[in-house]
């Protein structure tokens, strides 16, 4: 019975942590699209529900009720599985998010590492959807979903070694805490807005949406889906984006620290702070799809490689002497 009992905890764990983000998600699709509207001078959704916040729900329960469309000259199981695995890749990777000290799922001390090795499988769903669909439009956009992911991942990986030297630890509540004093977007602001971008292009986000570019992929790895398994692509999608605002909140904003600490400021419950900023995050998220045009691909690959790749290296060794140097690196 005891057995039971820990199983049945953590189910109720994970559920706690899965049903909120699955509703975060809805409610960020509509704040995306009410940006977009500011910005433009338009409505946005407005008519299903107060202010339109059901719209998310409606279009949810259309993608429910439409016919799943599996194409004939398909590798049927594996067309089954990219959306499947594209959306579990995205939700178990919120697993070591802390919203407190004591509020995570898995406080384990390879946070980073566990979510650098889950986000870097997330690129097989899409590569698998787009050979799957035995269709030239979905496997071009998944070769550049593919190339741009892991252009963009080195970069963001090597940004995050310049946290990691500053606080010493791979544990993701540790480099909170170590921004007691001061949160990193301070010393480490040029790496956080090449963290941001890179960020734009890890999630295949406006200006960067060359995978899914309408204009000559139609919907690139997704043409051939239809119904809830075009719906899971999506939620995987939007799953990452808040992940990545969830992770650039704790890596440079301090996470759940409160930006005072004075009351009643610091009355507020850590998870409090860290939903803020990361909405402040996506907000500018939104802002950045409303207002710039997309890349062609060879400027895509050329800013990834040529140069954000440049500075993130230089700026590590640039941090590494600093410490080094002032004899301030972490002693653990």
């Amino acid at each position: 019975m005891g057995n039971w009992n820990i199983i049945f905890h953590e189910i109720y764990k994970i559920l706690f942590l899965i049903i909120p983000v699955l509703v975060s998600i809805a409610l960020i699709v509509w704040l995306d699209r009410r940006v977009w509207a500011f910005v433009q001078k338009r409505q946005g959704p407005n008519v299903v529900g107060p202010f339109g916040l059901l719209q998310t729900l409606a279009d949810a329960l259309k993608y429910i009720f439409k016919e799943i469309i599996i194409p004939s000259g398909s590798n049927k199981i594996i067309f089954i599985l990219a959306p499947i695995i594209t959306m579990t890749l995205a939700l178990i990777s919120w697993a070591v998010i802390p919203f407190s000290a004591t509020q995570v799922l898995a406080d384990i001390n390879v946070g980073i590492l566990y979510i650098f090795a889950v986000s870097s499988l997330s690129v097989y769903g899409i590569i698998i959807g787009g050979w799957a669909s035995n269709s030239k439009y979905p496997f071009l956009g998944a070769i550049r979903s593919a190339a741009q992911m892991v252009s963009y991942e080195v970069s963001i990986g090597i940004i995050i070694i310049n946290v990691l030297l500053c606080v010493g630890s791979l544990n993701l509540n540790d480099i909170v805490i170590s921004q007691q004093n001061l949160w990193y977007i301070v010393p480490l602001f040029p790496m956080f807005v090449i963290f941001f971008i890179s960020a734009l292009a890890e999630t295949n986000r406006p200006p960067f949406d060359l995978p899914e570019a309408e204009a000559e992929l139609v919907a690139g790895y997704q043409t051939e889906y239809s119904g809830m398994m075009y719906a899971m692509f999506w939620l995987g999608e939007y799953a990452n984006i808040l992940l990545m605002c969830a992770l650039g909140s704790i890596l440079f904003l301090g996470g759940w620290l409160s930006p005072i600490d004075l009351y009643p400021f610091n009355l507020i419950p850590g998870f409090v702070w860290l939903i803020f900023k990361i909405l402040l995050l996506f907000i500018l998220f939104a802002l950045v799809k409303a207002t710039v045009p997309r890349y062609r691909y060879d400027q895509l690959m050329r800013l990834g490689w040529k140069l954000f790749l440049p500075l993130s290296l230089i700026w590590v060794v640039l941090t590494a002497s600093y410490l080094f140097y002032f004899n301030l690196l972490p002693v653990n």
